[in-house]
């Protein structure tokens, strides 16, 4: 069995006294494309940012590496090899296209990615680097925060909603290069909204429901009906 990477146990989420997870479990192995899928509300983006150490659980509750990081502060949990494309992009408006990159490798961290490879995997970043951020298409600005995060060199990459908003074609231009991230070495977990993208890009797919895992499996074992039945809970 490949070896674990991130364990969550029995994860719980609050934001104030809204509960939004409740005992959430998932793995991912090293070097493995995993899919969280639900729909709206479900807890798909609560689950990354819990992960991302954007909020508080326990520390017990997740595990990287063999070790406990819940509750971590996220600039620690990046430190450790975890890098978030958050929903939205988060791109500064104010800096350059290379500029934004380069943020993302302040930690210093090892690795294969730098702005060379980041150009060549998205040339079109390569030939507007010096623009500022603002004047990137949609996908454009989706291919430089996948970028900032690539050049933390991360072992785990979470990528929340990176085809929202974006024309198909785009969509396909953008997990098309994710082969080549883990060819890196790094796992990738994937949430999406887009069951068939999400099948597509990943081994294995858990999804959510109102805040629980409702299904989990191999993406080639799990069927139309499993999945339609897990994500609108009926």
């Amino acid at each position: 069995m490949p070896e674990t990477l991130l364990a969550v146990r029995g994860l719980e989420a609050f934001y104030g006294d809204f509960q939004a997870l409740f005992g959430v479990s998932i793995e991912v192995a090293r070097g493995e494309a995993v899919a969280v899928i639900g729909a709206n509300g479900a807890g798909k983006s609560t689950l990354l940012r819990s992960i991302a150490g954007l909020l508080r659980s326990r520390r017990d509750a997740i595990a990287f590496a063999g070790e406990p990081i819940g509750g971590m502060p996220a600039y620690a949990v990046a430190a450790r090899g975890i890098a978030l494309v958050p929903e939205g992009r988060g791109l500064f408006p104010s800096l350059s296209v290379e500029e934004n990159l380069l943020i993302g490798g302040q930690l210093g961290r090892p690795g294969a990615w730098t702005l060379r490879r980041i150009y060549e995997l998205f040339p079109v970043l390569g030939q507007r680097r010096k623009l500022p951020s603002t004047a990137l298409s949609g996908g454009q600005q989706q291919m430089a925060a996948l970028g900032r995060a690539l050049m933390a060199n991360p072992q785990l990459l979470l990528c929340d909603e990176i085809s929202l908003g974006l024309a198909p074609i785009v969509v396909r231009e953008i997990y098309a290069r994710l082969p080549a991230v883990r060819g890196e070495g790094a796992a990738v977990v994937v949430v999406e909204q887009d069951v068939v993208q999400a099948l597509a890009a990943a081994t294995r797919v858990y999804c959510l429901q109102e805040g629980r895992v409702a299904l989990s499996g191999a993406a080639k074992d799990l069927t139309r009906e499993a999945i339609a039945a897990a994500y609108f809970g009926v």
